[in-house]
């Protein structure tokens, strides 16, 4: 081997209510803003059974009704600037991965369908992990799950710069990085729920936008970075742009409800609601196609256009398949907004779908350009839109952790074996990628129509 060289229905209301009348900033509900009061939740009591259980202190902050939610206000916006660096850390990384497979694909013995796996083991495990850390954001433990996961991130990246051969790329980029990526990425989207309603599609386009900002930063920095100091130091600069944002947003994100204090890791009795269940399946089949390109478009480039795209030119598309994902994370959650999120999701997953069945026609670098622009914008805005939808299917804010830690929980396993399969069939088609991008076009059109369905059987027709 080669070594590389570094160069619920709503639980009880139970609380005792103190301190003065909250002050909302924003006009839109200026109406309710007398009716609500700023609470510090102490006993929670079980009415069935009699028994009252104490819930954990969480440094100070004072709770609020899970039933109310600001829509603004300082805290609440910096939480969604917060969600934005999250993301920027974990989706944006894991969306460079193209930069990654290229490189490691021309420095290693391993075939790209193997090396493939370090980019799905990353994403992979930032799913599983999701129903485990959501949980314990319910249960009152976001400080330290997330402090812990800010630890795991940056040791990661910061491995993987010390790494020379697969194995170890593997378990640093693959399982340290994503379980990191897991343990921020759920519970920073229950905190930035659970402050909005009205305006949560606003709220989660900030957030979401964080992901574009890592697709154009670390793919940047590797152009700029690597000829001139080498894989090594060009990976732990990403590592400390990493470290220092996240400190940022350990400081920003500060719960809003009250923790719940029992109740499993997993909740079973979600998937007995049709809608519900349709939509996971639909995101699973989702997943499953719409990470293969943005893994395979830079080797695609490379290896099948004529004349041949260089490596350095290559990590051009990556930079345009994720710069157009800030629009595609944008403009489709303002109109979400109005018109609802399942109501624009749906279009934009058949649009990935018809997209990626169209890729076979792309001959030309022109072309390929065009058809990132296009992909970059529908699959960004799904990525945008798949976790707000999933909070609207949520009646009980309070579980709000654990069914998005649930559908993360299944998408680990879409997302672990999705761009390894079409890496197989590449390989076995003798390195032609039309067998590839059918299996990905056609995942992507049936976990839309999943995802109409979920809206027929619901009845959310905004």
């Amino acid at each position: 081997m080669t070594v590389l060289r570094p160069s619920s229905s709503h639980s009880d209301r139970v609380s005792s209510l103190h301190g003065k009348d909250v002050q909302d900033q924003d006009d839109s509900i200026q109406e309710c803003s007398d009716q609500e009061k700023s609470n510090q939740w102490g006993d929670s009591s079980d009415v069935e059974t009699g028994q009252t259980s104490k819930l954990p202190e969480n440094e100070g902050v004072k709770f609020q009704d899970p039933e109310e939610h600001p829509d603004g206000g300082f805290w609440a916006w910096a939480s969604a600037i917060a969600g934005h660096f999250v993301m920027m850390n974990s989706w944006g990384y894991n969306s460079s991965f193209g930069v990654f497979q290229t490189y490691y694909t021309a420095h290693l013995d391993n075939p790209a369908s193997q090396i493939a796996w370090i980019g799905s083991v990353q994403v992979s495990v930032i799913f599983f992990v999701g129903a485990f850390a959501g949980r314990l954001t319910d249960t009152g433990h976001f400080h330290i799950t997330f402090a812990v996961g800010t630890l795991l991130t940056c040791l990661g990246v910061f491995m993987t710069s010390l790494s020379t051969v697969y194995w170890q790329i593997l378990l640093s980029q693959g399982m340290c990085t994503g379980l990191g990526n897991g343990l921020l990425f759920t519970p920073a989207l229950a905190v930035v729920s659970n402050y909005f309603k009205r305006r949560r599609a606003l709220a989660f386009g900030i957030t979401a936008t964080g992901s574009a900002s890592g697709g154009l930063i670390f793919p940047s920095m590797a152009r700029q970075l690597l000829s001139r100091i080498g894989f090594g130091w060009t990976v732990r600069a990403m590592g400390l742009v990493q470290l220092v944002t996240l400190c940022v947003a350990n400081f920003l994100l500060r719960p809003r409800v009250p923790p719940k204090p029992s109740g499993s890791m997993v909740d079973l009795a979600s998937f007995k609601e049709k809608p519900y269940a349709c939509f996971a399946a639909g995101v699973f089949l989702t997943f499953w196609g719409l990470y293969f390109a943005y893994y395979y478009l830079a080797s695609f480039a490379v290896s099948q256009l004529n004349p041949p795209f260089s490596y350095t030119d290559s990590l051009n598309l990556l930079l345009v398949v994720n710069g157009v994902g800030m629009i595609g994370r944008s403009i489709p959650n303002a109109i979400a907004h109005r018109s609802g999120c399942i109501t624009v999701l749906i279009p934009v997953t058949l649009t990935a779908g018809i997209c990626m069945l169209a890729w076979p026609a792309v001959s030309t670098a022109g072309g390929l350009y065009r058809w990132a622009s296009i992909y970059g914008i529908a699959a960004g805005a799904f990525q945008s839109l798949f976790p707000p939808t999933l909070s609207d299917l949520t009646t009980d804010v309070q579980k709000t952790g654990v069914r998005m830690g649930m559908v993360f929980t299944l998408n680990s396993i879409a997302t672990l074996t999705g761009p390894p399969i079409a890496g197989t069939i590449i390989r076995k088609s003798g390195g032609h990628y039309l067998g590839a991008q059918v299996f990905a076009g056609v995942s992507l059109l049936l976990g839309g129509s999943l995802i109409i369905v979920a809206r027929y059987l619901k009845g959310v027709y905004r």
